[in-house]
């Protein structure tokens, strides 16, 4: 069961990152995370995921992912 609901809460985070552009197959995380630099509600988010996993966005970087994301213009 508590693998179930670890794999519910990934796809939820997914599809919330799907839905705002972003690949469907990155977190909302590893997004912010790639992001916060050019991005002030990625820094918000990753400062506040922080406080409660240390270094969460930067644990949650998946490299290989976010080339499916939708690209300005398309």
């Amino acid at each position: 069961m508590k693998q179930w609901a670890w794999n519910v809460l990934v796809a939820i985070d997914q599809l919330g990152n799907a839905l705002t552009g972003g690949d469907p197959d990155e977190t909302i995380s590893s997004r912010s995370a790639k992001q916060r630099a050019s991005c002030r509600f990625c820094r918000f988010l990753c400062r506040l995921l922080d406080r409660v996993d240390p270094g969460h966005c930067d644990k949650s970087v998946e490299s290989d992912e976010g080339e499916n994301a939708v690209k300005p213009g398309r």
